[in-house]
């Protein structure tokens, strides 16, 4: 029997399933804990997906997503205040520290994959402070509520339209202006593997108490028309996964490995078949390495 102990299913992976049948998935399989995206818990409703987690006896490795704090308006900065506050309600109630945040991206963004908007804010830098300057607004609150802040680097090719942090040390430049246990950091194998500074930034995260989260999933090519579907299971692509595992694992880091695999072909496969490849996976090319 493979020793499937940390590993957590994301639902974005069965992102056909709703919330109870991918943590039915997930007990089929022996995992012990899931990975909660928001729309799954809202269709469920969030007191009904908390108990369906709990009566499940698994864990909820984190809730994504909040972020998208880039509005430079009024009235934008105080929806994302909002939506986030209610975020980190939802972690609190699901029993997960880790929230994890894509924090948007320029103004000129009609919507992530979307057009550029021609009049749109292109101020990368301010874009960038103004992410700064809500995570400060939200952290007094989400330590109120025992929950951790979860910056996520995405690769530059979404810098654009999803995140204007790109690599794991812009992401731990913020972080460490806070409280390790309030902000934090999550390494996606999808996003970082190609940053040449990041070993040293692992190491880095490590030794401030800052990784919240270890998610695989491997790059492939072609790439997808929609850029974000060209994730792969772990193997399938180019990320040297026993190499990156390893360097988590020297940091000490023992919390759940989450498989978050956004990829069409996968979604329209059955679950249990996705689970079973995903595990098979991890056993060979994540586990050994921890």
């Amino acid at each position: 029997m493979a020793d499937l102990s940390r590993l957590s299913l994301n639902t974005a992976t069965t992102k056909a399933w709703t919330l109870a049948e991918a943590v039915d998935g997930a007990v089929r399989a022996g995992l012990p804990a899931v990975g909660l995206w928001r729309d799954r818990v809202a269709e469920a409703g969030l007191a009904s997906a908390a108990r369906i987690v709990a009566d499940a006896g698994l864990r909820v490795s984190s809730l994504c997503r909040g972020g998208f704090l880039t509005a430079a308006d009024e009235a934008g900065k105080a929806a994302a205040l909002d939506d986030n506050k209610a975020a980190i309600v939802e972690a609190a109630t699901l029993g997960t520290r880790e929230l994890v945040m894509v924090v948007g991206g320029l103004g000129a963004a009609s919507a992530p994959g979307g057009p550029a908007l021609p009049d749109g804010d292109r101020d990368l830098v301010a874009a960038r402070q103004r992410v700064a300057d809500r995570v400060a607004d939200l952290a007094p609150f989400a330590a109120e509520h025992d929950v951790r802040i979860v910056l996520e680097p995405l690769n530059p090719i979404f810098a654009a339209d999803r995140a204007v942090l790109s690599t794991l040390k812009q992401c731990l430049d913020l972080a460490e202006q806070f409280p390790a246990e309030t902000v934090g950091v999550v390494i996606d194998t999808y996003h970082v593997w190609w940053d040449p500074e990041l070993r040293e930034q692992i190491v880095r995260a490590g030794t401030s108490g800052r990784i919240a989260s270890y998610q695989v999933c491997d790059w492939q090519l072609p790439l997808a028309q929609d850029i974000l579907l060209s994730r792969g299971f772990m193997g399938d692509g180019y990320i040297d996964f026993p190499t990156i595992t390893s360097w988590v694992a020297e940091t000490g880091y023992a919390g759940d490995v989450e498989v978050e695999i956004f990829n069409q072909e996968i979604w329209d496969a059955p679950g249990d078949e996705t689970i079973a490849t995903m595990a098979a996976r991890y056993d060979t090319l994540v586990r050994p390495y921890l």
